[in-house]
């Protein structure tokens, strides 16, 4: 499985119907560990911390010749709190959905009150559950594991998912109770398009709204929305079809600064987050309009303006603003995020859907722009009219051409260097001229001594 797209895998899996497997138990009985197991690579945040993993993260996996969804969720606790309450829904929700139930245990602890109380909720689906024994590093730890067998829920099947001792045996005996493959058509089949989908990452400091947003714009409650900062842990990948086509919605955890990110699984989750913004063809910054732009704002918005991508600005919490406040907010964003002046500004409420109807037109712009090409003669006369307006002081634009696309690439042939002021004026002007919105321009010069 390839580094892109591995959630939007999964969506795509979902329409071809492939059986479910549903990684369930407690937290910090290793999970997580399993499925980058099975997996084969890292995509799970692993940490000896309980409630690590909170959304779900699905995965397209394949054994002996069957592909099936597989799907690691957070850990099921039935007395924590509100947070907990919520990731055990989303929990328990996916087992309800699944044709197979991995549950997981701890075979060094032996069973606690919650695998009890997690058993008895799986009796109702008992047929499809199948009881993985983790950490069963040796021949030692076997005897501890029959103890499990207790739930009656069948016997365990003994694995360490650290080590991968006994995992061939564990997926074959989940691709064994897959529901059979459909049998194949007799008329040849047909290749199914690939989905071109526009990635549209959701990026902010935490706990600014953007998991509410997330699921207002795909409909459903998928990612875990609470009001502690930091939920989100995974980057999380769902394809919604809208006016500006199919996009693949990244909701990702929230940036700190790199100095507050001091545990591994923040560490981790800020990695996964700045990778999916390289990813991404549109950025939609969520920024919390009743704290205005704050130091973190500013240099998170520094780094989403350095991935190249179009960016768009969202004032979350709007409505709970007085008149007098949205103004002063209004100013901190055109003093602090000058540098994305070129950025469109979309006043909303994630909570209760004010202004939202407005970002997909806004975002369908920014992918227009993003892949704009502008003919050499447009381009080269729109050129000629920036300097007869104000001629380069010292130098003179001789050419240009597009070399590039996403975001417009211009090459400026000129016989001297040109100052940064009136780089950016041009970046104005040819913006305006070509109504390239909120796609960054990128502009290089060649020295060429003019004859």
């Amino acid at each position: 499985m390839t580094e892109t797209g591995e959630v939007a895998q999964a969506s795509r899996a979902a329409t071809r119907r492939l059986p479910v497997v549903v990684v369930a138990g407690r937290p910090n009985v290793g999970k997580s560990t399993l499925v980058n197991r099975v997996a084969g690579r890292q995509v799970a945040i692993v940490q000896e911390t309980p409630g690590v993993t909170r959304d779900r993260l699905e995965l397209e996996c394949e054994w002996a010749g069957r592909e099936f969804l597989l799907i690691d969720t957070g850990g099921v606790v039935e007395r924590g709190d509100s947070l907990e309450a919520k990731v055990s829904e989303q929990s328990l929700r996916a087992v309800d959905g699944a044709d197979v139930v991995l549950f997981v245990l701890d075979a060094t602890t032996g069973v606690t009150g919650e695998d009890s109380d997690m058993a008895n909720r799986l009796r109702k689906v008992a047929p499809k559950v199948l009881v993985v024994a983790n950490k069963v590093d040796s021949e030692r730890r076997e005897a501890d594991a029959w103890e499990l067998s207790g739930l009656g829920l069948g016997s365990p099947a003994m694995v360490s998912a650290l080590h991968g001792r006994g995992m061939g045996d564990l997926l074959d005996d989940v691709v064994a109770r897959l529901p059979a493959a459909s049998e194949p058509s007799a008329a040849p089949p047909v290749a199914e398009p690939e989905v071109k989908a526009t990635a549209v990452a959701i990026v902010g400091r935490p706990n600014v709204g953007k998991s509410t947003l997330f699921n207002r714009l795909v409909g459903e409650d998928r990612s875990v929305v609470h009001d502690l900062p930091g939920t989100t842990r995974d980057a999380i990948d769902t394809l919604i079809e809208t006016e500006a086509g199919t996009l693949r919605l990244v909701d990702t955890a929230g940036m700190r600064r790199r100095a507050r990110a001091g545990d591994a699984p923040e560490y981790y989750s800020l990695v996964r987050s700045l990778r999916a913004l390289d990813r991404a063809d549109v950025a939609l910054l969520v920024l919390d309009a009743t704290e205005g732009v704050t130091h973190q704002d500013q240099r998170l918005a520094e780094r989403v303006d350095a991935s190249g991508s179009p960016i768009v600005v969202l004032l979350n919490k709007w409505d709970l603003l007085e008149t007098d406040r949205r103004f002063e907010v209004n100013e901190e964003v055109a003093d602090k995020l000058g540098f994305l002046g070129y950025a469109p500004v979309i006043r909303i409420s994630a909570r209760t859907g004010l202004g939202v109807h407005r970002l997909i037109p806004v975002v369908s712009d920014a992918i227009s722009a993003y892949h704009r090409r502008i003919p050499t003669a447009r381009l080269n006369e729109a050129l000629r009219a920036a300097q007869s307006a104000h001629p380069a002081p010292g130098a003179r634009i001789l050419y240009a051409v597009q070399g590039a696309i996403d975001p417009p690439t211009v090459t400026l042939f000129a016989t001297r260097r040109l100052p940064p002021t009136y780089m950016r004026y041009l970046e104005r002007f040819l913006r305006e001229r070509f109504e390239l919105g909120p796609t960054p321009i990128d502009l290089r010069v060649r020295i060429r001594p003019g004859r």
